[in-house]
């Protein structure tokens, strides 16, 4: 396992979901630049440093006891790494705050650490709710690996925080410096909206939901098939997003139990607010998680699931494949899980293995539904 070694630190770190002989690693050379120029230019041990983005808790873990460490990112799966590589490491929890980026951190901060997001939707976001948190003199810095950082990046620095310069890319990773300048109070662009004709709703969307602007092609497909008149039955939306089958579920199964979960605190937050203007106050659990991890087994009679096919900039069926494990482990004998997929991921073939059994529901030229019965 590679050690991350910076002068802050030595530290072993993991990934999260953890898989056997994990060929990715918990940090890359982004992180030490920006840890090495944080060093280089000092840092006071009452600085308030705010993390913006750090994957796996790099960054938290190596100035955790050097500064008032704020640590501020959209995915679950992150804030479960940072708890763990904080403990892995010996260092006590209580020295990185943890804010969830449906929530705005509250400065003022004298430090600010970007790691550029894949959504440049939420570093716009992000960077909206850094006006007025900023203290005299801060610096803020961000990173990323040269492939991973479109111009449009440092454009959204400039116009919201101020002059950039770039630096050296150095083992392929770069630095932008924002200078920070008053500028006058943005308005957010977000949340999006748009609207769905088949059930007729309309969706509320955060800055880092997949396909803010309109119903992804996936989750079309899937929308005809949805089973209705089940009854009572316990359902899971695994993977919500913004809630839409969980919701149009809902409204054709009147008496089923709902819970609706993903590892984006934006996506759990706009699935709760839409839950609550399409449905009310009919009761639902909508909540972050590692998937159904903390799901009781056999609690589930239905699982539906439109699954990811990437974490961060990592493309593979990884996780696709552990939410077939966790929706089987919920599942009741007889439980069935539904999905929607690209033709060519062969989900069919995996979920044969899981359950022994796969059944296509429906199909359009690039995608099928399918299910699959717990036996």
């Amino acid at each position: 396992m590679p050690i991350l070694e910076t002068p802050f630190a030595r530290l072993d770190l993991l990934r999260q979901p953890e898989q056997p002989n994990e060929p990715l690693q918990a940090f890359d050379a982004a992180d030490e630049y920006l840890l090495n120029q944080v060093h280089a230019d000092g840092l006071a041990p009452q600085a308030r440093v705010l993390l913006q983005n750090d994957a796996f808790g790099a960054l938290a873990c190596s100035l955790a006891g050097h500064c008032q460490v704020v640590s501020s990112g959209d995915s679950h799966l992150g804030h479960l790494a940072l708890e763990k590589n904080l403990a892995r490491n010996g260092l006590p929890a209580e020295q990185v705050r943890f804010v969830p980026a449906s929530e705005k951190p509250e400065g003022p901060f004298d430090l600010v650490l970007i790691r550029i997001p894949k959504t440049l939707a939420l570093l716009e976001e992000q960077l909206i709710r850094l006006h007025g948190q900023l203290a005299p003199g801060a610096r803020v810095i961000a990173g990323a690996m040269v492939k991973h950082l479109p111009r449009a990046a440092g454009e959204l620095l400039e116009h919201y925080v101020g002059p950039v310069q770039a630096s050296l890319a150095v083992k392929k990773a770069r630095l932008l410096f924002a200078a920070p300048e008053p500028r006058p109070a943005p308005v957010s662009p977000y949340p999006t909206r748009y609207r769905v004709d088949s059930p007729a709703i309309e969706l509320l969307n955060h800055a880092n939901l997949f396909c803010r602007e309109g119903l992804d092609i996936g989750t079309r497909a899937f929308l005809p098939h949805l089973p209705r008149a089940l009854g009572t039955l316990r359902v899971a939306d695994l993977g919500c997003g913004n809630g839409v089958l969980g919701i149009a579920y809902a409204l054709n199964n009147p008496q089923a139990s709902l819970t609706l979960v993903d590892e984006s605190y934006m996506a759990v937050q706009s699935a709760r607010e839409n839950w609550q203007a399409i449905l009310g106050e009919r009761p639902a659990e909508i909540r972050a998680g590692d998937g159904l991890a903390e799901q009781p087994p056999g609690s589930l009679d239905l699982v539906l699931c439109n699954p990811p096919f990437h974490q961060q900039q990592v493309v593979g069926d990884f996780l696709a494949w552990r939410m077939f494990q966790q929706a089987k482990a919920a599942l009741v004998k007889g439980g069935e899980l539904w999905i929607v997929g690209n033709r060519h991921l062969g989900y069919h073939a995996k979920l044969k293995r899981l359950f022994g059994n796969c059944e296509q529901i429906g199909a359009t030229p690039k995608f099928v539904v399918l299910r699959s019965i717990r036996r």
